[in-house]
């Protein structure tokens, strides 16, 4: 976290080699009980500001509506490994999430631990700190880079006296507001109350417990002595009975999908699932293949219901694009466990076109990030084309490297079209070839076999005689055995 240096914080200088020394204040220098080892230990633990988080409000009008409109909010991280340069990236990442949420970032604070602390988070010294600067930015939020424990948060807002979110509950948030779809409200339900199952707590003294039969004692007084603590008990059996309903509504919707997708398999269509970090240009790049009209929009998970459209090759076959949602770093395992049912669309796809974006400062960590919830879905062994995604605003070097690094990865623009062409070829290449190949003389008034063969086949050769269309392709099993009374071989 980042914080103003105090008069006796040690003075952090680098020299002409670039190793930063450290020179302490007079304040420091004449407190000579202060060992060199402590001054060290209390700048690596000083809370320090991250530059370049606040949210830039320029005109007067957006100002003043955003004031009455948005949270105020500042922003705490814990950096435990790593480099320097990791955590800012992280706490940029909050950022665009709390932006997203609609909150005004006013500070970015981040602060060097071995560990997070069990109490607060972060140490509990700082804690008084990180006060001090929500008073003095006028905030009534503090989101943290992290997922905290119910303790975690009660004892934050004990001493900050601000509402405190962590990551996990500013994503949940986040798909609370952009779900549309009824399956797609039920999964983001179901992933907040499991959360939220165990965070359960007392918010105030409006839900203040009474004591159990005479544990309140004479201090107590009247209204104090009942049948003990049992509304936690009752939230929790309510919660539970409501996610169990939302399992079943979602297992209902699961058998719709996937008979729409065995219906896919059946006809032999074969799939190609778009999937990547959020906000790195999968919708963009969807409807750049195949003129979707899919939302696209700057921010991070703008989409969240998967969007499937048909698409040709340019031999004829037929296959699916799918729009899946986002991914992202520290993904709250809720939301995979939630969103499984739309996640094994993934699975079960024959090709992956794995998006990442190229002007990212970090893309091989969205890349790692995304493939870990891909072995989670069990998708880590599905083909995988890698798109460099927004090479018009990408250093040449960084997309150089990842094609250098991502042998089977091409580099596109979804804003200006270009490597879209390049990319369609290889997704046509890395698509299933049909398993049977025939040779048919196929009579005219069976065309409709000559139809299915142009789009879901693989055609060799094609020849037109008087008793019908002789016809060279590879096709899917059931189609073979369509045209097996014709076949000339």
């Amino acid at each position: 976290m980042t914080r103003s240096p105090q008069p006796t914080t040690p003075q952090v200088d680098a020299d002409q080699s670039g190793t930063e020394t450290l020179e302490p204040s007079p304040a420091v220098a004449e407190a000579t009980e202060l060992t060199a080892s402590d001054i060290d230990r209390e700048h690596r633990e000083s809370l320090r500001r991250i530059a370049g988080l606040s949210t830039e409000l320029d005109e007067i009008t957006e100002v003043e509506y955003r004031k009455l409109r948005l949270e105020r909010v500042v922003l705490a991280g814990v950096w435990t490994d790593g480099k320097a340069a990791d955590a800012e990236n992280s706490l940029a990442e909050l950022a665009a999430l709390a932006e997203t949420a609609g909150s005004m970032v006013l500070e970015g604070l981040v602060q060097r631990r071995l560990r997070p602390d069990p109490a607060t988070f972060i140490g509990s010294g700082k804690v008084d700190e990180l006060r001090d600067v929500v008073q003095d930015t006028g905030a009534d939020t503090v989101i943290c880079d992290g997922e905290l424990s119910a303790s975690q948060l009660r004892n934050l807002e004990d001493r900050i006296k601000v509402k405190v979110v962590d990551r996990t509950m500013l994503i949940l948030d986040i798909f609370a507001q952009h779900a549309r779809s009824r399956e797609g409200k039920a999964q983001v339900e179901l992933a907040q109350l499991d959360y939220l199952s165990q965070r359960l707590r007392g918010w105030g003294s409006s839900l203040s417990r009474q004591a159990g039969g005479r544990a309140g004692g004479p201090g107590g007084g009247v209204g104090t002595r009942g049948p003990g603590e049992t509304k936690l008990e009752t939230d929790r059996r309510r919660i539970q009975a409501r996610m169990a309903k939302l399992r079943r509504e979602l297992a209902a919707m699961r058998t719709a999908r996937e008979t729409k997708r065995a219906d896919r398999q059946r006809h032999a269509v074969p799939a190609v699932a778009i999937v990547g970090y959020t906000n790195a240009g999968k919708s963009s790049l969807l409807n750049r293949l195949t003129g979707a009209g899919v939302l696209v929009e700057d921010e991070l998970f703008a989409t969240l219901d998967p969007t499937v459209r048909r698409a040709q090759a340019s031999d004829g076959r037929v296959y699916t694009f799918t729009d899946t949602v986002g991914f992202v770093r520290h993904l709250p395992h809720e939301l995979v466990e939630s969103f499984r049912s739309t996640l094994e669309e993934v699975a079960e796809a024959n090709v992956l076109v794995h998006v990442v974006d190229g002007s990212h400062p970090d893309p091989e960590s969205q890349l790692a990030a995304v493939r870990e919830v891909l072995a989670d879905v069990g998708a880590a062994d599905v083909p995988e084309i890698v798109a460099v995604n927004k090479i018009d605003a990408a250093e040449p070097g960084v997309i150089e490297r990842l094609l250098r690094t991502e042998p089977h990865a091409v580099a596109v623009s979804a804003r200006r079209g270009r490597g879209i062409d390049e990319l369609r070829e290889t997704i046509e290449r890395d698509l299933p070839r049909p398993p049977v190949q025939i040779e048919a003389l196929v009579p005219y008034d069976r065309g409709e076999l000559v139809s299915k063969v142009h789009s879901t086949g693989e055609i060799l050769s094609v020849e037109h005689d008087v008793a019908g269309t002789r016809i060279c392709a590879r096709v899917p099993e059931q189609l073979a055995a369509a045209l097996d009374p014709y076949a000339t071989t």
